[in-house]
C-alpha cells in the first residue's frame, strides 16, 4: 500500500557549479537561482553533475514522505529515523526530522505480496533519562516471519524485511551517520525523560542503522535483545563490569584467548578484588568444587577453544551453574550463531567477536552480546556511561557482510573438516585439533550441540619452531596475519603471533607448543587450499 501525499510547495533552493580556480568568468549569473520543480526537470532541463544542490535548512521537513523514503539512501534524509506506531505509542525512535503529517502516517511493507503495517512485538520500548537512555526493542530483535524459517533467511532478512526504523524503500539498509537526534519541542524532551517518547536521544546510546544488525544476531541466536559494541574485547570487558560485582568470582577455562584472560588476572583481580577460578573445558568436577566453594558470579567460556577448539557441554554447564544461581556466558565466536545456539542449550549470554565470522570480510572491528532483556540491559546501561560505541558504517559492513553469512560458513565447515582428516593422517603431522574429528576429545559434545564445526582447524607439525616456521613461510594462498572467520585463509604459529614474549617455558605454562598451527580456512576452492599445504608440508 503506497502513502499517499498532497501536492507541496516547495521553496526555491540553490544550485552552485563546482569551484572553479580557473580564474575565468563563470558562466552563470550571480544569484542564479532554479525552481524546486524546474531542478527536478520539470521545466525543461536538467541538473548538470557537476552542479551540487544547496538545500536550505528546513529543506528536509518540507519533504512529503515519499520523497523522504526515496531520498535516505543518498544523504537528504539520512539522518532521520522512522517514528512508528500501533495504539498510539510509539515503538522505535522518532523521526529525527519528520514532521506532523508524515509522524501520523504509517510505514507498511509487503509481505507475500500483501499489505501489512509494521509493528514492533512486545510493547513499549522507551526509556527514561533515569535509566539507560536507550530505546531498547522489547522483542522486536527476535521478531520472525512465518516465512523465514532457516538461518540462510534469517541472515538476509531479519532486521530488514518486515520493516525497520529508517524511513527508505531502498532494499539494502542505510548508513544513518548522526551523532544526535532532535526533538521537535521542548514537551516532546520532556516526553522523551518521563518515558513518554521514543527516541535514541544520543548517537553513543543507539543508531538504526547499528539496531538492524542486532535484530539479525537476535533472530539467529534467539535471542531477546543483542548489543552490538566497538570490538570483542570492548564486549568482553564492559559484560564484565556490568555483571560481575567487587569481590565477586568468576570461573573460567584454561584455553581461551590471551587478552581475555589477561582482563580478568592483570584488571579485574587486582583492581576489583574478583577472585577466580580456572578450570581445564573438560572438568566439571572441577565447577562443581569451584561453585560449592564461592559464590560465582560468572562462568565465562570459549566453546570451541582458542586455539586447541575444546568444546564446554553447554547444557550440562548451564543446569549446574543455574542450581546455584550463576550466570553464564559463552563466547561463540569460533562456532558462530550458524552452527551452535548457545542460548537454546540454556546460556544466559552468547558473546560473538562480530570481527571474525559475522562480518566476515576482514574489513571491521566489533563485538555483540546476546541474551535476555534483563541481562542485555544491565550491560548496556554501563556501555551507555564507558562508550566503545560501534560506527554506523561498521553496523553496515556488518550488515552486507551477514547475507553470505550462511554460504561461507557452510564452505568453510566443509573445507575445514575435509582438510582436517587429510592432516590427521598425513605422516608430518602429529596432531590434529578440530571438534569434527572423532580423535577430538569433546568430539561427542561437539556432535549433540554443533551442526558445523567451524572453519578453524588447529594441528601441530612434526618438527621444532623452525620446521613450523618453515611450514607456515611456505604457504601461498593465506595471509600469515591475526584473526580468523574471513572470506580469505589465514595462518599463524601462536608461539609467535601471540605469544612471542614469553619464553619457551612461559608459552609452555598456557599450552602453547612451539610446532602449533592455526589455520583459518577462507572460502577459496578446496583444491587449491589443499594443494597449498600439501605442498607446504613437503618443503619441511
Amino acid at each position: 500500500m503506497a502513502v499517499s501525499c498532497g501536492a507541496r510547495v516547495f521553496p526555491a533552493f540553490e544550485c552552485r557549479s563546482d569551484p572553479d580556480f580557473s580564474g575565468n568568468p563563470r558562466p552563470e549569473k550571480a544569484g542564479f537561482r532554479r525552481s524546486a520543480v524546474a531542478a527536478a526537470g520539470g521545466g525543461g532541463g536538467g541538473l548538470s553533475s557537476s552542479l551540487i544542490l544547496r538545500f536550505p535548512p528546513n529543506f528536509v521537513r518540507q519533504l512529503s514522505t515519499k520523497a523522504r523514503r526515496n531520498c535516505s539512501n543518498i544523504g537528504v534524509a539520512q539522518v532521520v529515523a522512522a517514528s512508528w506506531s500501533s495504539n498510539g505509542k510509539d515503538l522505535v525512535p522518532g523521526a529525527a526530522a519528520v514532521d506532523s503529517t508524515a509522524a501520523d502516517a504509517s510505514e507498511e511493507v509487503l509481505v507475500n505480496d500483501e499489505a501489512v503495517v509494521s509493528v514492533v512485538d512486545g510493547g513499549g520500548c522507551c526509556n527514561s533519562s533515569s535509566s539507560s537512555n536507550g530505546v531498547q526493542f522489547l522483542g522486536s530483535a527476535a521478531l520472525k516471519a512465518s516465512f523465514l524459517r532457516s538461518n540462510g533467511s534469517l541472515a538476509v532478512h531479519a532486521g530488514e524485511r518486515l520493516g525497520r526504523g529508517i524511513f527508505t524503500d531502498g532494499i539494502t539498509t542505510p548508513v544513518v551517520n548522526t551523532t544526535a537526534y532532535w526533538f521537535k519541542t521542548s514537551d516532546e524532551l520532556i516526553d522523551f525523560k518521563e518515558g513518554r517518547h521514543a527516541s535514541f536521544e544520543y548517537g553513543r546510546y543507539g543508531n538504526p542503522t547499528t539496531v538492524v544488525a542486532e535484530e539479525k544476531i537476535s533472530a539467529l541466536e534467539g535471542a531477546e535483545s543483542t548489543l552490538f559494541l566497538a570490538s570483542g574485547m570492548c564486549a568482553s570487558t564492559v559484560m564484565m563490569f556490568a555483571l560481575v560485582p567487587r569481590g565477586g568470582h568468576i570461573v573460567t577455562t584454561t584455553d581461551c584467548y590471551r587478552k581475555t584472560r589477561m582482563f580478568i588476572q592483570d584488571y579485574l583481580v587486582p583492581n576489583m578484588d574478583v577472585s577466580v577460578t580456572v578450570i581445564d573445558p573438560a572438568d566439571m568436577d572441577g565447577l562443581k568444587s569451584a561453585l560449592d566453594r564461592n559464590n560465582v558470579s560468572l562462568f565465562f567460556t570459549e566453546s570451541p577453544t582458542n586455539p586447541y577448539l575444546r568444546c564446554v557441554d553447554i547444557e550440562f554447564v548451564s543446569k549446574l551453574c543455574h542450581s546455584k544461581g550463576t550466570l553464564v556466558c559463552i563466547d561463540g565466536t569460533f562456532a558462530t550463531p550458524l552452527n551452535q545456539k548457545a542460548l537454546a542449550l540454556g546460556a544466559d549470554i552468547v558473546l560473538h567477536s562480530a570481527t571474525k565470522y559475522i562480518a566476515g570480510h576482514n574489513d571491521v572491528i566489533a563485538g555483540c552480546i546476546s541474551g535476555s532483556m534483563e541481562v542485555v540491559s544491565k550491560v548496556r546501561k554501563l556501555h551507555h556511561v564507558l562508550g566503545g560505541t560501534l560506527n554506523p558504517n561498521a553496523s553496515y559492513l556488518i550488515i552486507r557482510g551477514m547475507k553470505t553469512l550462511h554460504l561461507r560458513v557452510q564452505q568453510q565447515n566443509e573445507t575445514a573438516l575435509k582438510m582436517a582428516k587429510i592432516l590427521e593422517a598425513h605422516p608430518k603431522v602429529n596432531a590434529v585439533h578440530y571438534p569434527g574429528l572423532p580423535s577430538h576429545p569433546e568430539h561427542h559434545i561437539a556432535k549433540r550441540q554443533m551442526t558445523g564445526f567451524g572453519g578453524v582447524v588447529s594441528f601441530e607439525i612434526n618438527g621444532d619452531f623452525h620446521a613450523t616456521k618453515k611450514f607456515v613461510d611456505s604457504l601461498k594462498i593465506p595471509y600469515i596475519a591475526p584473526s580468523f572467520g574471513g572470506c580469505e585463509s589465514i595462518v599463524d604459529q601462536p608461539a609467535i603471533m601471540s605469544y612471542w614474549d614469553l619464553d619457551q617455558e612461559g608459552r609452555a605454562f598456557y599450552g602453547i607448543k612451539d610446532n602449533l598451527i592455526r589455520f583459518s580456512f577462507g572460502v577459496e576452492d578446496f583444491d587449491d587450499l589443499k594443494v597449498d599445504i600439501l605442498n607446504a608440508l613437503d618443503a619441511i
